[in-house]
């Protein structure tokens, strides 16, 4: 296992991150992009945007003139202009820390689930302030890693009891930021006006657990990579103590329930 935790975010494969984590973000992306509240025609930055869930809310909720996706995985801008690519869609290889783009060219700045894997969180809340011109919404969301995110909670929560050096990758310990008082310190200083923070829940129903467990194979991610950095007996036991701590219903199903924090503010 490597030394910095940080070796295990890996973010390359569109598919792999899709099963995991991206179908679940597009519940909560159409939930920020309302409570944004943004008018028609507007020009959108999707800062991070990963497969484009989020673009792909704004697309269809905010009659967005362009929506312009920025990520620095080149595997995820592929994956999102592959499948995404059209009229008043653009997808660019960015870091959100440095974002190309000049000073407030945009009507709306969102970002999705981003804002915890960059080194410099506070540097990338002033580039999104940074693009938004006077008066337009910036906006961000992140898991609630600490107790509102059951699925990958239950994960590492299992990974814990078998390997106790499977806590320095926990999510829960490495991203304190998550949470509603470091958010609204982090768009208050970055000069925003009227910053506010919100949960969103949403349902993360699996049909059944080779489902469930599926997504932690394809290595997308700190949970699943450090799953397959694991020899194979050992990620055996994972597998099977995590089955033991998920609730089943009578049908089958394994219902849980995924909760994060969205933060917005005005330029």
């Amino acid at each position: 296992m490597s030394a910095d935790p940080s070796a295990h975010d890996v973010w390359d494969v569109g598919a792999g991150y899709e099963a995991y984590i991206g179908r679940w973000s597009r519940l909560v992306a159409r939930e920020v992009v309302a409570w944004l509240g943004a008018g028609p025609r507007g020009r959108w930055l999707d800062a991070g945007c990963g497969t484009g869930a989020l673009g792909d809310a704004i697309a269809a909720q905010a009659a967005p003139a362009v929506v312009v996706g920025l990520d620095r995985s080149l595997g995820f801008v592929a994956h999102a202009r592959g499948r995404t690519g059209g009229a008043g869609r653009a997808f660019v290889a960015a870091d959100a820390q440095v974002l190309p783009v000049r000073d407030g060219a945009f009507d709306a700045v969102a970002s999705a689930l981003v804002l915890n894997f960059v080194a410099e969180p506070a540097r990338m809340v002033a580039e999104l302030a940074r693009a938004a011109r006077p008066g337009a919404p910036v906006a961000l969301y992140v898991w609630d890693y600490a107790d509102g995110m059951e699925y990958i909670r239950r994960f590492w929560d299992a990974a814990r009891a078998l390997d106790p050096a499977a806590a320095a990758l926990d999510e829960a310990v490495r991203f304190p930021i998550c949470a509603p008082g470091p958010l609204s310190a982090l768009l208050e200083g970055a000069g925003l006006a009227g910053v506010e923070v919100r949960a969103v829940e949403v349902p993360t129903v699996f049909r059944d657990f080779a489902e469930c467990w599926a997504p932690f194979l394809a290595g997308q991610g700190p949970a699943p990579a450090y799953a397959m950095s694991l020899p194979e007996d050992r990620r055996a036991a994972l597998r099977d103590a995590f089955r033991a701590a998920l609730p089943v219903a009578p049908d089958g199903t394994i219902p849980l329930r995924a909760r994060a924090w969205a933060a917005r503010g005005r330029r």
